[in-house]
């Protein structure tokens, strides 16, 4: 291999431990403080954009939960500050357990605290 043929490196950013958190796993609660469940996947659109969350919702250890997806921006991250900090979801409890059960490579109907998900555009 010639330095012409050599990647260029790669660029580097440096994020502080207290300034970004992993979600995945993370509890789920609501601004009352209910036990909402834990995030397992984020759902993401063709050009990258975070849209959603598949939260694991209710049932006990695992026996009885089922999963539904709510917009990105019904969730609240401000008090994150270590992997014991839930995420708070701006919805009820009620409205959470009425949405309906999200299944993979099925359309998904996604709950949003505000409505502000616009829909995903079909690619031609």
């Amino acid at each position: 291999m010639t330095p012409k043929d050599a990647a260029p490196p790669p660029s580097v950013t440096i994020i502080g431990a207290s300034d970004a958190h992993g979600v995945l796993g993370r509890d789920v609660r609501s601004a009352a403080d209910e036990d909402m469940g834990r995030i397992v996947d984020v759902i993401v659109d063709r050009e990258g954009h975070v849209r959603a969350a598949v939260i694991d919702f209710g049932g006990f250890l695992g026996v009885g939960s089922r999963k539904i997806v709510v917009d990105w921006n019904a969730l609240r991250f401000g008090k994150i500050a270590n992997k014991k900090d839930s995420i708070t979801l701006e919805l009820t409890k009620a409205q959470v357990a009425a949405a309906p059960e999200y299944k993979e490579d099925t359309p998904m109907v996604v709950l949003g605290a505000s409505g502000s998900l616009q829909p995903l555009q079909a690619i031609q």
